[in-house]
């Protein structure tokens, strides 16, 4: 695979710096009257009910799209509380097995974000999945309700969401702080005035009862998946609301859903300084290596050092987009790499051009984590992934409280502590109210549900993992001593044969199971 297309694969099961978000709340509580998008208000159903019946009985209309694939639309409610209201379409693509006589079911994928596009997930299938089950299920691709092609969220133009990204996200300043705030409460209303009727209804739970229409729709009697990254919330949201619906869940760099929004960006700026260390340990291995002295500590200042710099003084850019590097994309573009090992050479020779004062590659990565286009256009993945977290958690609601989270997070991640807490800000005065989960989640009633971790996860750190397993009643836990986001098809023999195991038999592995290779 060229390493531009391979790039962009791994960045679709990303979480997006600073921005996914677990939510808070006790678990049983009555939703108010009216909030048909609680968790509360969808109990766990052994049939839908007659209004959702034409939404369970509907069957794709399949048509060639391409590379093999096959492309259609299912309709589903835009407010589940009001089924016989407006509808919104769901996009799919299925890859079907070559064997249909050795073919056990369908195959969900999710990547993540949220707002990556799941429909270029499964496009990438003999990169996200090993043969053996490409040789056993169909592979369908969707982008969940507001992302990509369907029905999708829009917020900015080009220039206003470059704008945006290049706000100084660590402000020393009332000034810097104002630019922030403005820039927040902007981004809020552009998704108001483009997309305000879809904003309330763009939350996990609808994305999780989408799910369970696209199963019904597919003639599936159960769910085979796989969720990577916020895919994990969003398939332990599905297990908790259609446990008996389930047959098979791979959670693969889970999200803790225990977690409050803050206690979230805290954990995950904390697991982007474990990989950087790691990423610099094994920098010193290498010829390439570009630090000036061999100590990790002194590495670490020196990146430091760095992003500081840029702070005041940008990079060089030697595209012709006209953007500066500031600190804000240096590091996006540090933080790329870290997602997976194989990519450490790419970050080992960017940090060598910034280091000299270039910092056009460190750009180019952080383009590929946020899919800023060549062409210059983005896709509307991190418009989407705000106007989900933003409804799906509670967050704090002034500057001032942003402003002790990013101390606190800077304590504990003195390179990304401050970017990852700011990320959120805009969520401060986002239009649509939160529509909260209650947590833990438990799925009580569904078969095993295998949980993986791996243990130097930049942005999902293993104990969320740990957290996750526990929490569902049949979750079962695989761990991997490794780095890099999500473990699955990332190096390990170990992780593969255990997850195709389960796909292909629904038996999961022993408690306890944790692969080293």
């Amino acid at each position: 695979m060229p390493e531009a297309r391979r790039w962009r694969v791994l960045a679709l099961a990303v979480l997006l710096l600073g921005t996914v978000t677990a939510c808070s709340g006790q678990k049983g509580a009555e939703p108010s009257p009216g909030a048909s998008d609680r968790r509360a208000a969808a109990p766990t159903e052994q049939a839908p009910t007659p209004a959702l019946q034409p939404y369970y009985g509907q069957r794709p209309a399949w048509s060639e799209c391409g590379d093999g694939f096959e492309c259609a639309k299912v309709q589903v409610p835009l407010d589940y509380g009001k089924p016989d209201g407006e509808r919104i379409q769901i996009s799919v693509n299925r890859l079907r097995t070559e064997d249909q006589r050795q073919r056990i079911g369908a195959i969900l994928l999710n990547p993540g974000g949220p707002g990556a596009s799941g429909l270029n997930y499964a496009r990438a299938a003999t990169s996200v999945l090993t043969p053996q089950i490409r040789d056993r299920f169909d592979v369908i691709g969707f982008d969940p309700r507001g992302v990509g092609e369907s029905t999708p969220i829009r917020c900015l133009s080009t220039e206003r969401l470059d704008d945006y990204l290049s706000l100084d996200n660590t402000p020393d300043s009332d000034a810097e702080t104002g630019a922030l705030e403005e820039g927040a409460r902007r981004f809020g209303a552009g998704c108001q005035a483009t997309s305000g009727k879809l904003l309330p209804h763009v939350g996990t739970v609808n994305a999780a009862r989408d799910i369970d229409v696209l199963r019904a729709a597919l003639g599936e009697p159960g769910l085979t998946y796989l969720g990577k990254s916020y895919g994990t919330y969003l398939g332990a949201v599905y297990a908790d609301l259609f446990p008996n619906r389930v047959r098979a869940l791979v959670l693969d760099g889970a999200v803790d859903p225990a977690l409050t929004p803050i206690e979230t960006n805290l954990t995950q700026a904390a697991g982007f300084e474990v990989a950087m260390r790691a990423f610099v340990e094994d920098c010193f291995k290498r010829a390439s290596c570009p630090f000036q002295e061999h100590r990790v500590e002194s590495a670490l200042t020196q990146v430091e050092d760095l992003l500081r710099r840029t702070d005041r003084t940008p990079l060089t850019n030697a595209t012709s987009d006209g953007r500066q590097v500031t600190e804000a994309w240096a590091a996006l573009g540090v933080i790329t790499p870290l997602y997976d090992k194989r990519s450490w050479a790419t970050l080992r020779q960017a940090l060598t051009s910034a280091f000299k004062g270039d910092g056009t590659e460190l750009l180019q990565l952080a383009d590929i984590l946020i899919d800023r286009r060549q062409d210059g256009t983005y896709s509307n993945q991190t418009e989407a992934n705000m106007a989900i977290n933003c409804v799906d958690g509670e967050f704090p609601a002034t500057v001032a409280a942003y402003r002790k989270a990013a101390d606190q997070a800077a304590d504990r991640s003195p390179r990304f502590g401050e970017p990852v807490m700011w990320s959120s800000l805009p969520c401060a005065f986002w239009p649509a109210s939160p529509t909260p989960i209650p947590a833990p989640l438990d799925a009580k009633g569904a078969p095993p549900i295998l949980v993986v971790g791996t243990e130097r996860d930049p942005a999902t750190p293993f104990r969320w993992s740990k957290s996750l397993a526990a929490q569902l009643s049949s979750g079962v836990l695989l761990g991997y001593d490794g780095d890099g986001h999500t473990a699955y098809l990332t190096g390990s023999n170990c992780v593969n044969n255990a997850v195709d195991a389960y796909l292909l038999t629904t038996r999961p592995p022993a408690k306890g199971t944790h692969c080293r290779s």
